[in-house]
């Protein structure tokens, strides 16, 4: 079935890892996240043109640069292009300069985009992070310290929070509900200085994992730039092991898959 959603975004400038290429002139950033736990491989399609092949569950591309202007997104189940409806169809307007995250969510029945903006800026010496919700069944979350306040309160399916700014160092956090019940240890969660995270609960509430992308790494002294690249995959040495994967009722290993960019 078609499912056509129109957004229009404005959001702020961005970039990841140091030694990413330059943004063109003129364009914005986009990068692509696969997070709806019962939908096929996709294909990703913008004004025409494949830009992403076979993303799976998890799956996370980095930047890709679009020129400013209104653009047609379009989404299909791996390999249909041709022969069935995309799944999603809309048209999205992306400024020069700044950057977006835009997740395919919720269940295959009910897909649709979620877009995010995102930070390129962060205070030198410091580490900054949002978390997002997106298990389609999962309740309602807070996020802070374990018996201790929250950082981030009362989010819902599909909200995506402010990022706050924090001494950089491991930090025992949880997720848990409003009500104090536990749904994920996140002890021993490292941020590292002048790095800019996003968190994301994924997947359903009983197999309930978070996936981390690192949204822009600032080298001390330098001038924040756009660039290209470490939004999708992160050493397993760099991240903790409750953030690299955790499972309600009991720990997993979790994968998040750099796909192959189409020129």
């Amino acid at each position: 079935m078609k499912k056509i959603f129109s957004i229009f975004v404005a959001a702020i400038m961005m970039a990841t890892l140091a030694g990413g290429a330059m943004a063109a002139e003129n364009d914005a950033m986009v990068r692509i996240v696969h997070a709806s736990p019962d939908a096929p491989a996709v294909d990703v399609y913008v004004d025409d043109k494949a830009v992403v092949e076979g993303a799976e569950f998890k799956a996370a591309t980095d930047y890709m640069n679009l020129p400013a202007g209104e653009h047609k997104v379009e989404i299909y189940a791996a390999g249909t292009m041709g022969t069935e409806e995309p799944v999603i169809s809309q048209m999205l307007t992306v400024e020069e300069g700044m950057a977006y995250t835009v997740a395919a969510a919720n269940t295959l029945d009910n897909l649709e985009l979620v877009v995010a903006q995102d930070s390129m800026e962060v205070t030198e010496g410091m580490t900054k992070v949002r978390v997002g919700h997106l298990s389609p069944d999962a309740p309602t979350v807070d996020v802070g310290p374990i018996g201790g306040d929250a950082l981030f309160s009362g989010a819902e399916f599909k909200a995506i929070t402010d990022y706050k700014e924090l001494d950089p160092g491991t930090y025992d956090l949880e997720i848990r509900t409003p009500e104090g019940d536990q749904v994920l240890d996140l002890s021993g969660t490292m941020l590292e200085e002048n790095t800019v995270y996003s968190v994301f609960a994924i997947n359903t509430a009983d197999q309930l994992e978070v996936l981390v992308l690192k949204d822009y790494t600032l080298m001390p002294g330098s001038m924040p730039e756009t660039g290209m690249g470490g939004a999708a995959e992160e050493d397993a040495s760099s991240l903790p092991i409750a953030l690299a994967s955790v499972v309600l009722g009991g720990a997993a290993i979790a994968f998040v898959a750099r796909k192959k960019l189409v020129k």
